[in-house]
């Protein structure tokens, strides 16, 4: 499996939590709120508790009887969850950009999750997909994928908006998971970062790992795996300052874009975990960050098949939107 924007798993399968206390919670211990949250049992969540796997705004909390309050910013690293089979639900919008018999594409919003998890496990992407695609689902009775997540080859984190693609087929899986892992599927990323970058373009060559002092962030590590992102500044905005910037990845690891934006001083705008400052105009979780454009060799016949994604509307606020679109249109 592969990731997106983040690529990669968080640790073997983990789940993330990143909620905001709600006013119904203000008060609750925190045991009970994650338990409330994530279906899980009070013991199940108090061995994560004490195990340092939870921050309450930025700092780890250990005791189960900590108080919340509305508005608090909370943080866990969960369990994978089991893997259970994932009703079809006809309700979740599936947005589709390209469909044969062996793969689909779609482009996924920022608020949808992809597969079950904390928080999360009915109104998912792949829930949607099931409804309309329900041959899927038998590439899990052949062994080419797990229970909740039928045809996923790749991830993109909830935030973040854009290409996505299924496999439909076990030749399909086989083809596409090799060629995310040797690159030959390739994909466009634009992001809006904080600040002017100092060179138009360049490569970020920075390791990167779990972060020492905070278990739900990833960070610049030289004991972590090799990670390079290239970058090409598309536009820069004056008020306030910002880049429109043209991402690619040369390698996968987790959180990648945002951890190495974050690393040489421009986070992703409205990023809380790496960044600092929120953009108001977005819904809190959105990312300013979009997989817009999708090449890979198609599994029956080897022809290239490129998708785009256009950039989406909630992020034309930002500028540069002509910029962006431009860069995912691209020929080369």
């Amino acid at each position: 499996m592969h990731d997106e924007s983040s690529s990669g798993d968080l640790d073997v399968g983990a789940e993330l939590l990143d909620v905001a206390i709600p006013a119904l919670m203000d008060a609750m211990r925190i045991d009970r709120a994650l338990a409330t949250l994530t279906g899980m049992s009070r013991s199940e969540v108090a061995r994560i508790i004490e195990s340092g796997a939870v921050l309450l705004d930025g700092i780890v909390v250990t005791k189960v009887s900590t108080p919340l309050a509305e508005g608090a910013h909370l943080e866990a690293v969960l369990p994978p969850l089991d893997d259970g089979t994932v009703a079809p639900n006809a309700d979740v919008a599936v947005r589709v950009l390209y469909e044969d018999d062996d793969v689909i594409v779609v482009d996924k919003s920022a608020e949808q999750v992809v597969h079950p998890g904390a928080g999360n496990k009915e109104a998912t992407l792949i829930a949607g997909l099931l409804a309309r695609y329900p041959d899927i689902a038998d590439l899990v009775d052949q062994g080419y994928s797990e229970a909740n997540r039928p045809g996923v080859v790749h991830r993109l984190d909830k935030g973040t908006s854009g290409v996505l693609m299924v496999a439909r087929t076990p030749r399909a899986v086989t083809s596409l998971s090799a060629q995310l892992a040797d690159r030959s599927a390739t994909r466009r990323y634009v992001g809006v970062v904080e600040g002017h970058l100092k060179s138009d373009r360049g490569v970020i060559d920075a390791p990167i790992s779990r972060s020492a002092t905070t278990p739900t962030k990833m960070a610049v590590r030289s004991d972590g795996r090799e990670a390079r992102t290239g970058y090409e500044v598309l536009a820069r905005i004056s008020r306030p300052q910002r880049s429109v910037v043209g991402l690619s990845l040369e390698t996968g690891r987790t959180h990648q874009i945002r951890v190495h934006m974050a690393a040489i001083g421009n986070p992703i705008v409205n990023d809380r975990r790496y960044g600092k400052k929120t953009e108001r105009s977005l819904d809190e979780l959105r990312l300013a960050l979009h997989a817009g454009r999708l090449e890979f060799n198609h599994p029956a016949d080897g022809r290239r098949i490129r998708v785009v994604a256009p950039w989406p509307a909630d992020l034309r606020t930002l500028g540069g939107a002509e910029e962006a679109q431009a860069f995912l249109d691209r020929e080369v």
